[in-house]
């Protein structure tokens, strides 16, 4: 019989892969892959996530690593921007391609792309370039989906702390050198790093967040020397051998997140970190941003701004959340 986890079990074996039961010292390109990467629409909010989850995290020390290429940012899983280290890459890029293009073909109906791609690929090969520029050359709809076409990454300082606007964009192969993985090993990997950074997890929750199908991730569920395990409602789920499963009863500090953080994502639902009586206060259509949040025992207890305010869902702000507020507005300043 597999073992039955709890939601509190889930909740904390999120927390400790994410690095919000305890800040890890790792370096950066280590702590993106513990975590499964970062979610990073909004630059600070990626500087925020790492300040959460990284003991002795310094603005510069991102910046740093993003110029000298250990770490990049790039439309990758689910079509959305995400910051992950150089070796994760091109893992990630390749194991999500097909299923992007077959996406973005299903919902657009757009056939030219393929002929742009070469035109883009060829300016490209010159340097980097701006995204007005990319638009004046193959037109601003497809722009919107060239980036499935073409492996791009968004050069620095485009996307920082100190410049936010992620306008610039050069060729992958040229920033990080050519992809040299089969597509089979490159799914595996994406359905670890998965694992690694949010398991236990079930195959849909897997495929969500791959922006896969099933079947995608059926066979590499097969392939890989996995633990099964069950979640309370009977829903299989699957585990990494000797990932880490904290006692329900492990403390949990608060922590701050940045907008979009994937921790509160639909893939990780199970984990009710964030309590779906509050989802609406922190994702809908009047708010695309999504808003900052910080956990109290492993929950959403409520919301923050960069102008200093707090909300609470319930009563007020206790000492704690009010400390590590603090030093978050330091940190930010």
């Amino acid at each position: 019989m597999p073992r039955t986890l709890s939601a509190r079990e889930l909740n904390r074996a999120l927390l400790a892969r994410q690095g919000l039961l305890e800040r890890r010292e790792l370096a950066l390109p280590e702590a993106l892959d513990a975590m499964g990467a970062l979610q990073a629409q909004y630059a600070p909010s990626m500087y925020i996530g790492l300040w959460s989850r990284v003991a002795g995290f310094e603005r510069d020390a991102l910046t740093r690593a993003l110029e000298r290429r250990e770490v990049v940012q790039a439309t990758l899983m689910r079509v959305t921007i995400h910051l992950v280290s150089r070796a994760d890459y091109w893992p990630l890029a390749v194991a999500i391609r097909d299923a992007r293009r077959a996406w973005f073909q299903r919902v657009t109906k757009q056939d030219a792309l393929e002929a742009q791609a070469r035109t883009l690929r060829e300016a490209l090969r010159e340097g980097p370039m701006k995204r007005k520029a990319i638009e004046e050359l193959i037109g601003k709809e497809s722009f919107q989906g060239i980036g499935m076409w073409v492996d791009m990454v968004r050069v620095p300082p485009s996307g920082t702390w100190e410049r936010r606007r992620a306008d610039l964009f050069g060729l992958a192969e040229d920033w990080l050198g050519p992809p040299e993985i089969t597509l089979d090993d490159a799914l595996d990997h994406l359905v670890t790093r998965y694992l690694t950074g949010f398991g236990p997890a079930s195959q849909p929750e897997i495929a969500n967040w791959g922006g896969l199908t099933k079947g995608d991730v059926e066979p590499v569920l097969e392939r890989l020397d996995l633990v099964r395990l069950e979640a309370e409602d009977g829903t299989e789920l699957f585990d990494l051998p000797a990932a880490p499963l904290p006692d329900p009863d492990t403390p949990a500090p608060v922590r701050f997140l940045g907008t979009w953080d994937a921790a509160l994502l639909a893939h990780a639902r199970r984990a009710e970190i964030l309590p779906e009586d509050h989802r609406t206060k922190v994702f809908h259509t009047k708010m695309p941003q999504s808003i900052g949040t910080y956990l109290v025992d492993g929950a959403v207890a409520g919301t923050w701004k960069p102008d200093g305010t707090l909300t609470a869902f319930d009563g007020e702000p206790s000492r704690d959340v009010h400390e590590e507020f603090g030093r978050l507005m330091a940190f930010c300043a």
